[in-house]
């Protein structure tokens, strides 16, 4: 989602700039033939876990059956991310990008950071969250569509990202674009900005310091901008455990955001890093998402846990927008947007 959760990506974990598996070194790969080995790296959002979860024990047993080490690499938000790897490209701080979403893909393209097409890994949906718990205190019934959030019951309520450095924040902002129209979305976000809404650079300052509805949060926000997959999450770990979701997602609002993966251009490792490639979107790897990233994969060989397809929303109609149209018109709908949302 890019997510994620995180997104797009969602497990939030403490961040390294690079955290090894295996130290690059020498190999015999069987002791007969003396080769080196190669040690890639894998570029990620800073939702992707570094250690100690299921997915980097999936990448671990890559790495025992390959020979081929890897290493992960932070780069920020996807936004973030995808900026650096346009600034690099051709000379990568890795071999493959993990993470960059539809709302970013011709900015990555355009930008010549890819050896060959990218591969899709995940797809989910960018959507309002709300602490169910603050309304039903206060007595207000929760927003369900987009136009509901300039409501003056919602007045200062709502805490968005910034488009500019993140993922989700660009999925909301094109979702307002899909709503109410190329010419009709600036008087949306002016009204928006009137009724209070708050803007930060990531998701995780949103939802896990902004949020008042997310486990262990001080926030006073019980609106964001988040996932239809966050509820499993809160679920999954909270503390005390409980066996409901204390968010709910308001699921008319939601942007349908796809993840793709692929070779940075410029690796010395280009055909170890299509086989990493190919293990990313494998039955392996991708059954460790849900409950990891909290994104659906795309392996159709996968079978979902329960808690994701008990606390997850996944809406039926979710906003969409051609992703040439997204391509001739982001970098002119993001300035527009800092033009009346930060002037």
């Amino acid at each position: 989602m890019n997510g994620r959760h995180t997104s797009r990506r969602h497990l939030v974990l403490a961040v390294a700039m690079a955290t090894s598996l295996v130290a690059a070194g020498c190999s015999s790969d069987g002791g007969s033939d003396g080769a080196e080995k190669v040690a890639l790296t894998l570029v990620a959002y800073d939702s992707f876990p570094t250690k100690d979860t299921p997915l980097n024990d999936a990448l671990a047993e890559f790495t025992a059956d390959t020979g081929i080490d890897v290493s992960i690499v932070i780069a920020g938000d996807a936004g973030t991310m995808v900026t650096k790897a346009v600034l690099t490209a051709g000379n990568p701080e890795g071999d493959v990008l993990w993470g960059v979403d539809n709302t970013l893909l011709s900015a990555a393209t355009d930008g010549g950071i890819f050896d060959g097409a990218p591969a899709q890994v995940d797809f989910g949906d960018v959507c309002v969250n709300y602490d169910i718990a603050w309304f039903a205190e206060h007595g207000i019934d929760p927003p369900a569509t987009l136009d509901d959030l300039l409501l003056p019951e919602y007045n200062d309520l709502l805490v968005v990202q910034n488009p500019a450095t993140s993922s989700p924040g660009l999925a909301f902002l094109l979702a307002t674009v899909a709503n109410s129209g190329e010419d009709g979305w600036q008087q949306y976000w002016s009204a928006l900005r009137a009724n209070g809404v708050e803007v930060v650079d990531s998701w995780t300052t949103a939802y896990y310091e902004r949020f008042s509805g997310a486990g262990g949060s001080a926030g006073d926000k019980p609106l964001v901008v988040s996932y239809g997959s966050s509820p499993p999450f809160e679920v999954l770990f909270a503390d005390p455990p409980r066996t409901d979701s204390p968010t709910g997602v308001a699921a008319a609002t939601c942007f349908r955001q796809l993840e793709y993966a692929g070779t940075l251009r410029g690796t010395r490792h280009p055909v170890e890093a299509s086989r990493l490639l190919d293990f990313l979107v494998s039955e392996r790897f991708q059954r460790e998402l849900p409950l990891n990233l909290y994104v659906y994969p795309v392996n159709t060989d996968v079978v979902l846990p329960d808690a994701f397809t008990e606390y997850a929303v996944v809406p039926d109609d979710p906003f969409t927008l051609d992703p040439a149209t997204i391509a001739a018109n982001r970098e002119q709908w993001q300035d527009q947007w800092n033009e009346i949302v930060l002037r």
